[in-house]
């Protein structure tokens, strides 16, 4: 590996918050690319999620997370998990919280575990567009009363720039040399990526419990020079989430296929040819081994 100067810094920067604040916008706008899935649903993200940025003198990595919930079911336990791994392995948390809504039980659970680890923490007030300033400040003042060294309040989804919350992530980053190649952008397969893209198109697409009871897993992959096949299976948990999603004539399945077909094209340049299956494992949120065996470890 290349010598790194003594004064580059590396580090981990974990993304936290309840469900649907952000968190994925707000790694998506660091790292200037599309890594997490986003949606207007709560529990879009599932899994920890590295997403590393890399400059001439740092590499942040940073761990997008679920949103926290209390757990209901085997799944969302999983998910709990992975925000306790991200807080364990962070040198920054970040912790993200809606304008309009803060505070929430939610938020003051997450307070309190914030007020309880020993790592620094910066607050981001996000959705500051949807408030009056009157209310924005009155939710800063309310933040000024936790233990964060900074907060900042930003429209996410408009402000397009990232710089200064760069530079200010930078000041609490150790010197290290990086953890990761510095081409990368993440340590997940693509195939992850795919998967999730996917899910993305189903979450945009339906309401109610089809979100919610679906899983995606890649089975076939093959990368050629100028196309790439993909075979992809649709977990669901009950028969008639199968007939919704679907639809009359294959006609809601086959809109999936084409929005995450038009995705996975503009990240990879090529022809995407993909097949979508639709399968049933009841109750597979609440099993441990459908949860490993579709990638929940």
């Amino acid at each position: 590996m290349t010598d790194y100067s003594p004064k580059y810094k590396s580090g981990f920067v974990a993304v936290i918050g309840k469900p649907n604040v952000g968190k994925s916008t707000f790694m998506n706008r660091m790292l200037g690319e599309k890594l997490s899935i986003v949606s207007p649903k709560p529990q879009t993200t599932r899994h920890q999620i590295k997403g590393i940025l890399s400059g001439e003198d740092h590499q942040i990595v940073f761990l997008d997370t679920p949103g926290f919930l209390e757990p209901r079911y085997e799944l969302q336990q999983k998910m709990m998990d992975y925000i306790k791994i991200s807080l364990k392995d962070a040198d920054l948390l970040v912790f993200i919280t809606d304008a309009h809504r803060f505070p929430t039980d939610y938020d003051l659970q997450m307070l309190e575990l914030i007020a309880k680890t020993p790592v620094p923490a910066i607050a981001i007030l996000n959705k500051i567009d949807l408030v009056v300033p009157e209310i924005a400040e009155k939710k800063l003042q309310l933040l000024k009363k936790e233990s964060f060294l900074e907060l900042h309040s930003v429209s996410l989804l408009h402000d397009s720039t990232t710089t200064s919350l760069i530079q200010n992530i930078l000041k609490y980053i150790p010197y290290n040399p990086p953890y990761y190649n510095p081409d990368e952008v993440s340590d997940l397969p693509i195939k992850f990526f795919v998967q999730e893209i996917i899910r993305e198109k189903i979450f945009i697409a339906f309401r109610d419990e089809i979100p919610y009871c679906s899983t995606v897993v890649v089975e076939v992959y093959n990368d050629f020079p100028n196309k790439v096949d993909i075979a992809a299976n649709i977990w669901l948990e009950r028969k008639t989430q199968k007939i919704i999603i679907i639809g009359k004539g294959g006609e809601k399945i086959k809109a999936i296929r084409i929005a995450a077909e038009k995705e996975i094209h503009k990240i990879l340049g090529k022809r995407v040819k993909l097949q979508l299956w639709v399968k049933v494992k009841s109750d597979w949120r609440n099993k441990k081994n459908a949860l490993k065996e579709f990638g929940y470890k």
